[in-house]
């Protein structure tokens, strides 16, 4: 069985006196993908906001590479090898594109600028342009870009489909492909389906908060019943 990069143990996180995460555990081994799912306020972008500091938990643990992180401001997170790629993309507007990776760009991470030029072909032809003049589909290839050149061992992505054209959809898919390719661990949050039955190893489905399924994505495929149920698959 693969090591364990990440272990989330049964954290309860609320926003003021609203109570979100109830006992929520999940793990994401080594090199794998991990679909992170359930409906729209389930839970699932406080999950990453959890991990990653910006909402932390009131109890339970996360644990990184073998250290606690829970309790961490998100600069210390990521500054660890946790990358987080937002729903909301957040692009610095008044930087060019390669301005917005040079200033996240770390030393000897593989994921080079020049790489990503090359994984999102679309931004090598606009490496001057200000982020304000991007498409939405382009500043999404950007968002994820600039959370790879800080050379993380695990990125966070957050709806990285959603508000796509099909066509930079596939784009990303591709992009997530080769980095589970080159052995990077991804927890993966996505209302379309068949984007983790595509990518991810295994899967988590959170309803209201708290764990409802967890198994690999084989076993939820096959199960129309729990997609029907909770993701508002089918019938």
């Amino acid at each position: 069985m693969s090591k364990r990069v990440l272990t989330v143990a049964g954290i309860h996180t609320y926003y003021g006196e609203s109570y979100v995460l109830k006992d929520l555990s999940l793990a994401v081994p080594e090199g794998r993908v991990v679909a992170l799912l359930g409906r729209n306020g389930a839970g699932k972008s406080t999950t990453l906001k959890s991990i990653m500091g910006l909402v932390p938990p009131k109890r339970g643990s996360i644990t990184f590479a073998g250290a606690r992180i829970d309790g961490l401001p998100p600069f210390r997170v990521n500054a660890l090898g946790v990358a987080y790629v937002p729903e909301e993309r957040r692009v610095f507007s008044h930087l060019s594109v390669r301005e917005n990776l040079l200033i996240a760009e770390r030393r000897g991470t593989p994921w080079t600028s020049a790489a990503m030029f090359e994984m999102f072909a679309p931004l090598a032809r606009m490496r001057e342009r200000r982020g304000r003049y991007l498409s939405g589909g382009e500043q999404q290839m950007l968002s994820i870009a600039r959370a790879l050149v800080t050379g993380p061992r695990l990125l966070l992505l957050d709806e990285p489909s959603q508000g796509l054209a099909p066509v930079i959809v596939d784009a990303v898919v591709d992009a997530i492909a080769e980095m589970k390719r080159q052995g990077l661990s991804i927890l993966l949050v996505e209302q379309d389906l068949e984007i983790p039955f595509k990518l991810a190893d295994d899967a988590y489905i959170i309803d209201q908060g708290a764990l409802v399924f967890s198994g690999t994505c084989r076993e939820l495929r096959e199960r129309e019943d729990l997609q029907s149920r909770y993701l508002g698959v089918g019938a």
